[in-house]
């Protein structure tokens, strides 16, 4: 018998936001806005960067990073929520389901660790501005961008044969408009203990390990900025990370909610759980380009300059 000579249906049935199916085509709606500001901010985030000269440094090139990788995660959600909400299409092949849910697992993880990248830039900025320029060279750049995706393609590169390798026996109906490896796996009629072992690993090998490198930087430059005398200069030079600190809050916060909600909430409402995963999934994209467009003046003047050359 061979290794993945196993029952699997031929597809799955995806699910909106149960208890709301009346009101799914409604749905749409804010949904094609979201997905609207998602695609188009960060696309235009990605072009400013690339053709205004004064954004080629560090921290817009790691900002360009997670654009990219918001524009990846949306387009890997997109088809099947949009035929899930405004088509009632709600099949999707076994096969087609285990490239989306690598796909969303990858780029979740991938942005994750543009995350922790920033915070390091941050830091260097602040904690030691003079040699900014010869520690962050292009090339350091390039290597953290290799690096984050590397961590994430090889780290993730079993999932799809952990889910292979079991037998789907107890139902073929997802809980959410997208395919995740917790979801699938829960329709498995046999032992998940290697899925659930692998899953918290990556958890708190990836996820967690990037918090931490987080927070560290930050300890690290409250720290520094305490030294400061200015009280003025104190708030100039935190003023540069609230941005970073605002996308970090946008993507872990519902990141621990969706955790939080999935281990403890067994008495909460299912549609709950649904809301959840999907802010968890369509608020960064959306939220980023908005925070980095507003509370960056170099982006936001570079988008209005670039904008203006549009309309010339």
């Amino acid at each position: 018998m061979g290794l993945f000579n196993i029952t699997h249906p031929a597809s799955f049935l995806l699910t909106g936001i149960p208890g709301l199916e009346s009101f799914h085509s409604w749905l749409a709606g804010p949904l094609g806005v979201m997905y609207a500001v998602a695609l188009g901010g960060n696309a235009v985030v990605l072009q400013a960067v690339q053709v205004e000269t004064n954004l080629h440094e560090p921290m817009y090139y790691l900002l360009s990073m997670l654009s990219f990788s918001d524009v990846a995660m949306s387009m890997a959600t997109l088809p099947t929520v949009f035929r899930t909400f405004c088509l009632n299409a709600r099949n999707i092949a076994f096969d087609a389901c285990l490239i989306q849910m690598f796909l969303i697992h990858f780029f979740s993880m991938m942005e994750s660790g543009i995350l922790m990248a920033m915070s390091f830039d941050r830091y260097v900025a602040i904690c030691d501005p003079l040699h900014y320029a010869t520690i962050l060279t292009n090339g350091v750049i390039a290597g953290m961008g290799a690096a984050v995706t590397s961590r994430s393609f090889i780290t993730l590169f079993p999932l799809p044969f952990l889910i292979k390798r079991l037998p789907i026996c107890k139902s073929n109906v997802l809980s959410h408009s997208y395919c995740l490896h917790p979801d699938v796996m829960k329709l498995a009629c046999a032992d998940i203990t290697i899925n659930n072992i692998y899953g918290l690993s990556v958890l708190v090998s990836t996820f967690g390990m990037d918090v931490f490198f987080i927070f560290l930087s930050y300890l690290l430059i409250l720290h520094s900025v305490m030294t400061i005398a200015s009280h003025k200069e104190r708030l100039k030079a935190l003023s540069t990370c609230v941005s970073h600190i605002l996308a970090v809050l946008a993507f872990y916060v519902p990141m621990i909610g969706v955790s939080t909600v999935h281990r403890f909430g067994k008495h909460v409402p299912h549609y709950m759980h649904v809301l959840m995963s999907n802010i968890y999934l369509f608020v960064p994209p959306v939220l980023n380009p908005l925070i980095y467009s507003v509370r960056t003046k170099e982006i936001h003047r570079a988008i209005v300059h670039m904008l203006c050359r549009v309309k010339m």
